[in-house]
């Protein structure tokens, strides 16, 4: 019997096909109950747009499939921490659960940095779990950058 992959599994396999196009190794999934709904890699060298990040791609599709405008009830589960613009974006979206594996201590916005879901400002906070998987997204973080210097 053949096991299904987790969604994290799925995003870790997304973002190292990000980094085999020169894209940052970042992939992320949406999971509606045991359904992915939408999953996505880090895009924004070949889109040529700096709000293509997994994130950003996967709840934009999600948002799609399910066309009510919100993901309540959906989880996330990506690779890397999200920045301010995607936390921003789970938080509008209402997603109920952000799974991470790996911290950014430079530009992650949820236990880094500005912390978006603790500030009294926002609007829905999401339950967060990280380092789900950490050491294999770190590997594939550090792998890539090593390259680019």
């Amino acid at each position: 019997m053949t096991q299904n992959p987790s969604p994290m599994d799925i995003a870790l396999r997304l973002a190292e096909e990000a980094a085999s196009h020169g894209e940052a190794p970042v992939g992320a999934v949406v999971m509606e109950g045991d359904r992915v709904l939408a999953s996505a890699r880090n895009q924004m060298q070949a889109l040529g747009d700096p709000t293509a990040h997994a994130e950003m791609m996967a709840i934009r599709e999600a948002l799609a499939v399910r066309g009510t405008g919100r993901l309540d009830g959906c989880d996330l589960y990506v690779t890397l921490e999200p920045c301010a613009m995607c936390a921003g974006a789970i938080a509008h979206a209402r997603l109920r659960r952000v799974y991470f594996a790996a911290e950014d201590t430079k530009a992650g916005a949820v236990e880094n940095g500005i912390r978006l879901f603790d500030q009294p400002t926002c609007h829905h906070r999401p339950e967060i779990i990280g380092g789900l998987s950490a050491s294999r997204a770190e590997a594939l973080l550090t792998s890539f950058f090593k390259t680019l210097r």
